[in-house]
């Protein structure tokens, strides 16, 4: 690639940013020196989202704007889902654009991929997953473990262009872990307990990698897991970490509407899950997401997912219209709500966990708390994964990637307030 800097853009989840991380640190072996300004970049790079229409537009925008910003001579590449999802489509739509290419970034680029065989560079050898990765700059860095997706959720197209599930090695993964030099590892993948089922290493493999990363580090976190994995033997290794963080994936509550999603599980089946766990740790933190208005929902589904939500008490929530996606089930299923409804129950649903959220928060002032520095002023406790929930203010003197015991003095919010 030769000398010169980039500007890497990443939208979309955490995954993505692992992704972004790996592009970085082989542009940085190649010679290329990271640049804050767009405009004075020699390659600009934007890693897409496509997991939602709002997500999609985000892209396309994101592309736009940088497009226009860019200097004569400067190059600007697509990856990403959206690259990998519509390559060929998205190069046609987007004459901007120097490179539309998939996960393979640092090998591809310059090539389209509607170009004639053989007009750039060999598609690469490699993949993203086990590229190596600079040291991280913060305390705390994700590391993904496993990528595609084996299971055939009605409303998801995440299988059609990632792939089925393949899982790392045990020995990667810790590679990666010693390298990054953190406190915290958050560990990633679109079906984080399935971890090693590929492999032939059964139902369990999740269980040693939880406990060898977390041998190596001050915490690990787990996002992304599916209910019905959330067995009793991982529930105790997760409580053992002194990290008892569950981000649970549950999607809905209605059993009519979980089968036409293709899921697992039930409000009852969910909340007898989360009243064990919290019998095991009381001081348990809870995140979950769900899907308002796919095919078929009714006032009764919604009103379910109410009564759900109020009685689970989760500390964190995200709610999500759905999102029709080319070639899922779901676009095959009548019953479609309409958009002003959706928007009503989202609403609706919001505010209820707006105020949940915020009474969790404040059932902690006056507690002593174990709070991991992320930066100056800004750190979290076992509850909040970073980037996604609240954060602690902190006192200003405390330095980044250290551990102090403070008490909660007020919550704004999502917010906590230590000192």
């Amino acid at each position: 690639m030769g000398e010169g800097t980039y500007h890497l853009v990443t939208l979309g989840c955490p995954k993505n940013q692992v992704d972004s991380d790996k592009l970085a640190g082989t542009l940085a072996a190649d010679g290329m020196a990271s640049t804050d300004s767009p405009a004075e970049a020699d390659l600009i790079v934007v890693n897409t989202c496509a997991f939602i229409a709002d997500a999609r537009q985000e892209s396309v925008d994101t592309v736009l704007a940088l497009a226009d910003l860019r200097r004569d001579g400067a190059r600007l590449v697509v990856t990403g889902c959206m690259a990998e999802r519509y390559g060929d489509e998205l190069a046609a739509a987007l004459p901007e654009v120097d490179s539309v290419a998939g996960f393979g970034v640092p090998v591809v680029l310059g090539r389209r991929p509607d170009g004639p065989s053989g007009s750039g560079p060999p598609l690469p050898s490699f993949d993203l997953l086990n590229l190596p990765r600079p040291a991280s700059a913060r305390p705390w860095a994700y590391v993904k473990i496993a990528e595609g997706c084996d299971r055939a959720c009605g409303f998801c197209a995440i299988p059609t262009f990632r792939g089925p599930q393949r899982s790392r090695s045990v020995e990667s993964i810790l590679d990666e872990v010693d390298a990054l030099d953190v406190r915290e590892v958050v560990l990633v993948a679109q079906d984080l307990a399935a971890y090693g089922r590929d492999q032939g290493a059964g139902e369990k493999a999740i269980v040693p990698l939880v406990e060898a990363v977390a041998g190596r580090v001050d915490r690990v976190r787990l996002l992304y897991l599916y209910p019905s994995d959330l067995n009793d033997r991982l529930v105790e290794t997760i409580c053992a970490t002194d990290v008892p963080y569950f981000d649970l994936s549950l999607q809905h509550v209605s059993p009519p509407l979980m089968r036409r999603m293709r899921r697992w599980g039930d409000g009852d089946r969910f909340l007898e899950r989360i009243d064990h766990v919290r019998s095991v740790e009381p001081d348990a933190a809870f995140r979950s997401n769900f899907i308002v208005g796919y095919p078929g929902e009714t006032e009764e589904d919604h009103d379910a997912l109410l009564d759900f939500v109020a009685a689970a008490d989760l500390d964190w929530c995200g709610f999500f219209a759905y999102s029709e996606e080319e070639g899922t089930y779901a676009t095959t299923l009548d019953g479609g709500v309409d958009p002003s409804l959706a928007a009503e129950r989202l609403h609706e649903l919001g505010e209820m966990q707006d105020r949940i959220t915020a009474a969790r928060r404040d059932a902690l002032i006056g507690r002593r708390i174990s709070v991991l520095v992320d930066e100056p002023g800004v750190g979290r406790t076992h509850r909040e994964a970073p980037e996604i929930d609240g954060i602690v203010t902190v006192p200003p003197d405390l330095p980044a990637g250290r551990f102090a015991d403070l008490t909660v003095t007020g919550a704004i919010g999502p917010d906590l307030v230590a000192a």
